[in-house]
């Protein structure tokens, strides 16, 4: 289970604000969405790969050093 997979974290999430009211949408996938949910389409913002790999380098780092 990837901890950063979810709407809010992929390339598609929007958030539309219209008259008060906002809208969570998936761009890819053409309907609303919320911010925690997952799909199988998912493709993180670069911002949320460069995370990953800096915890996935630590952790490696803990393990070769521990």
């Amino acid at each position: 289970m990837n901890p950063y997979h979810c709407c809010a974290s992929c390339i598609h999430y929007r958030v539309k604000k219209e008259e008060g009211k906002t809208a969570y949408l998936c761009s890819r996938l053409g309907f609303g969405t919320k911010p925690d949910y997952q799909f199988n389409c998912w493709t993180p913002k670069e911002s949320t790969k460069l995370l990953m790999e800096k915890r996935l380098k630590n952790s490696n780092q803990e393990k070769t050093s521990g």
